[in-house]
């Protein structure tokens, strides 16, 4: 090959692919080498000075991260780019954690290869001794397989979780309700190197003012009424770990200053205590409101702003992910009836979904999804949507001319068989979905506990929800959508 051309290696088990990638990236002066396998490439990991190393994830033996790990591994600063058409955003986060310098979803235009190949060219000139790197280890990290989407403004945003993973730094999460902020915070504690340590997770908005200081920081015995004991509080539990609080905005300055101390002394005092104590702790924080307005409106501190906005991470509203929508119903649906058929959706209900505004979010998604599933007779109608995605459905055929899905020709009785055994069969089905949780399934059905425990006990559920014989429990998996 021309050792007065930057060398790249271009790994894809498809010719054409190959081909055309290939010309693009010599026209952009780079000498190319090509491998059909992974098994192939990790061969020739030797033969040249690699500065970039462009792969596909799905190859005919190993995969494409084999590839990452073993080059990251051996030949650090080697820039690998891996590709794909089956692309997540749980994807992508695990292929920049790992180290990848970019993810691309096939198909990719010439431009954006080339602006890619240009942008490394520089990073070449201006940094020439970056060639080759020496070898050292590469730790690992599974799949965060809660994260479902792949528009581009999610897989943005998880190419920047999956980068910022790996540091020690502060992120501040903003974005609306239900756009799945604890599961971001969660992804970036489990693709960290604290990853073996404590997750913790405060709601700052559900602890009082007089009570947040002593459930984060701790306190000692008759500091207070009540505090017969000595308590750790939750940032000693996640000592090495991870801290997430959720809406930080909802804390008072007075607390805000304590938390302030906490992030630079790195040291805590509980309550009623004179002495302090070192914790080492990574903080993730998160708000639904515009934070800079806050601090410009004097209810924020400033210092404390720009202690925990380190990096900055903006989670996009489900509207601005409409091609996400489907794929997160449908495993909605699908973890609900585990062991049934396959629910199906009908054309009607799926451009209804893709339509709504949806201001709730992934967590309102989740939430008509259940109850759709739940009610449904095996396929999901817009009559088996909540009515406020009905209404809008209604107002947008108004405006558009188009016609509902019509259910004329059921007669009423069909339509709505025994709702009292509906009523039970969602009540049970929710129940399973959640573990037995009656706090997460009264909230997935907009109802209060006592009215979620007269539901129970009229229809005699047990808490898990097994007196129905349409799921089973253990089977499963909870969601941790926020």
């Amino acid at each position: 090959m021309n050792d007065n051309k930057p060398h790249v290696l271009v790994i894809d088990d498809e010719p054409a692919v190959i081909g055309l990638v290939g010309t693009i990236l010599r026209e952009e002066g780079w000498a190319v080498a090509e491998a059909a396998s992974a098994e192939q490439a990790i061969e020739m990991l030797r033969e040249e000075a690699w500065a970039f190393v462009l792969c596909d994830v799905q190859l005919g033996g190993a995969d494409g991260f084999s590839v990452l790990r073993r080059f990251k591994a051996e030949l650090p600063a080697t820039k690998v780019v891996l590709m794909t058409g089956q692309g997540t955003a749980s994807g992508a986060v695990d292929a920049t954690a790992f180290g990848a310098y970019d993810y691309l979803l096939k198909p990719f235009g010439p431009d954006e290869l080339q602006l890619l190949a240009r942008a490394l060219r520089e990073q070449l000139s201006s940094h020439p001794s970056r060639r080759l790197g020496t070898p050292h280890g590469s730790a690992g990290y599974q799949a965060d397989v809660a994260l479902l989407g792949r528009s581009e403004p999610f897989i943005k945003v998880m190419k920047q979780v999956g980068r910022v993973a790996a540091t020690n730094l502060s992120v501040l999460l903003t974005g609306e309700s239900g756009t799945g902020k604890e599961v971001v915070a969660s992804s970036l504690h489990k693709h960290s190197s604290r990853a073996e340590q404590a997750f913790v997770a405060v709601n700052c908005g559900a602890i009082s003012a007089e009570l947040i200081e002593s459930e984060l920081f701790g306190h000692v015995k008759g500091s207070f009424t009540g505090a017969d004991r000595d308590r750790r509080g939750l940032w000693e539990e996640a000592d090495k770990g991870t801290v997430f609080l959720d809406e930080i905005t909802e804390t008072t300055p007075a607390f805000q200053v304590k938390l302030l101390r906490a992030l630079q002394q790195g040291e805590i005092r509980r309550v009623g205590s004179n002495q302090t104590q070192r914790v080492d702790v990574r903080v993730i924080a998160a708000s639904n409101r515009n934070v800079e307005a806050e601090v410009a409106a004097g209810r924020f501190r400033n210092d404390l702003f720009y202690r925990l906005n380190a990096v900055s991470i903006v989670l996009p509203p489900l509207r601005e992910r409409k091609e996400d929508i489907l794929l997160l119903a449908k495993s909605f649906a699908e973890r609900v009836y585990s062991l049934s058929p396959e629910v199906k959706f009908s054309l009607e209900a799926l451009e209804l979904l893709e339509q709504y505004t949806w201001p709730g979010n992934i967590r309102e998604l989740e939430n008509a999804v259940v109850r759709a599933t739940a009610i449904c007779d095996g396929t999901i109608r817009v009559k088996d949507l909540p009515e406020r995605v009905q209404e809008f459905c209604k107002s947008q055929s108004a405006n558009d001319g188009q016609k509902l899905e019509s259910n004329a020709t059921e007669p009423e009785e069909e339509e709505w068989p025994k709702l009292s055994i509906i009523e039970g069969r969602y009540v049970a089905k929710v129940l399973a979905h959640t573990g037995g949780n009656k706090q997460a399934a009264a909230r997935l059905m907009e109802v209060d506990r006592k009215t979620l425990d007269r539901m129970i006990k009229r229809h005699k559920i047990s808490r898990n929800g097994a007196a129905t014989p349409l799921v089973e429990p253990n089977r499963v998996k909870q969601l941790s959508v926020m």
